[in-house]
């Protein structure tokens, strides 16, 4: 749609300038002002299991869903790599809404006239689900998954990055110099008891709400680096433990981070068995760059060879399998060295006989919080030249 869809079940207080939406746990999700001071009508602010407050504009509608594959976009309150937006987050109204909003729920349950039972039960819940409660719940969600998801893959986006997080693995295996939002621990695998432990206390923190979920996020950067075996059995732990089958949500996705390395070194059987789940499953590989200077540059221990064997895997994996995509990033900037562009021109659409309908390409500006405009030209010139879907990544975290 062109506009954000409020997908789920949830409940809507409506007051005379405010629309607050609360999930089934009686935590508010969603908010926007009625008055003159608020943007625009089909502009929300959405709240995260992680606490954050995202500000949804339309961005105009022109050029948004070209750049970033969907109608909205996100606006952070957190420094991240964003070319486009504004500073919602700087506008009176929005702050009002975010500050007052449990005053006003406060005003209702006390002015309101014998109001019938459920609505009086469901305001006493929301009161519970106070900002000190909300973030002690997501001090909770950290606590389980070992730490914040630092950033989501740029895939969740098909989802409106409602996923419930999940780590089969700490760190990443490169550690390359450039990265701004990956963590620094060594990459280590997760047991399959701690796994299981986490699905259980996930279960019990996202309690009623688990049914407006029909997404995991399997973390942290690596996780296609855990292993065939585990990552099918989890998988199939979260589909059973998660009610996946049940959910109001229909269908279900599964979104990981993965390398160079490690898709190349994951058998073909795994994809096969894959394709067996319930799951559509998304992929995120970080390449960067096919040329050899830039990816010394940017302190990625790989080569350049080793980047378009991975390419070709990806192509060949998303030709094969029907519910399996496998996605990729790539940077560009200012002050690259010379055949950064060429050589990534070369991969996607060089090396390809004909468009491809998947296997997007995310590319992500190296400048966080002060970005360049001039490349959003940059950017346009490289997405209508290349032969798979290329959108700007929007760094997320949860």
């Amino acid at each position: 749609m062109s506009f954000p869809v409020h997908a789920g079940v949830f409940t809507e207080v409506e007051t005379q300038d405010l629309q607050l939406h609360f999930n089934l746990n009686g935590e508010i999700i969603r908010a926007k002002g009625k008055g003159s001071g608020w943007t625009h009508p089909h502009e929300w602010l959405k709240r995260t299991m992680g606490n954050d407050w995202i500000y949804y504009s339309t961005g105009g509608y022109t050029g948004v869903y070209e750049t970033t594959g969907e109608y909205y976009l996100p606006n952070m309150p957190y420094t991240t790599n964003g070319l486009l937006g504004g500073k919602p987050f700087q506008l009176d109204e929005v702050n009002t809404v975010i500050e007052t909003w449990p005053e006003r729920i406060t005003d209702i349950a006390e002015t309101a006239t014998s109001p019938p039972d459920d609505f009086r039960h469901f305001l006493q819940n929301v009161a519970k689900n106070n900002l000190q409660s909300l973030a002690a719940k997501a001090a909770d969600l950290f606590s389980i998954c070992g730490g914040r998801s630092t950033v989501l893959p740029p895939d969740t986006r098909h989802v409106d990055y409602n996923v419930i997080p999940l780590t089969v693995a700490n760190g990443c295996l490169y550690k390359c110099s450039f990265c701004e939002v990956k963590n620094k621990k060594p990459f280590s695998p997760k047991s399959t008891e701690a796994i299981q432990s986490q699905i259980q206390k996930l279960k019990k923190l996202y309690g009623r709400d688990l049914t407006n979920y029909n997404s995991i996020f399997l973390g942290e950067h690596d996780a296609l680096h855990r292993g065939s075996p585990t990552l099918l059995e989890t998988l199939d732990s979260c589909y059973q433990e998660f009610g996946f089958s049940t959910n109001y949500m229909s269908g279900c996705n599964a979104f990981l981070f993965g390398s160079a390395s490690s898709l190349l070194n994951t058998p073909e059987s795994f994809f096969k068995e894959l394709e067996q789940l319930p799951y559509t499953v998304y992929i995120n590989i970080g390449l960067e760059s096919a040329d050899q200077q830039t990816l010394d540059m940017l302190g990625k221990p790989i080569s350049s060879k080793l980047v378009t064997d991975c390419f070709q895997r990806i192509q060949a994996i998303n030709d094969t399998y029907s519910t399996t995509e496998i996605t990729a990033n790539f940077v560009f900037d200012e002050g690259l060295p010379d055949n950064h562009v060429p050589s990534f021109l070369h991969l996607v659409r060089d090396s390809l006989d004909r468009n491809k309908p998947k296997g997007c390409i995310y590319l992500s500006p190296l400048k966080f919080g002060s970005p360049s405009r001039a490349q959003t030209f940059v950017f346009n010139r490289l997405k209508v030249l290349s032969r798979v879907p290329t959108f700007l990544y929007i760094i997320q975290r949860l």
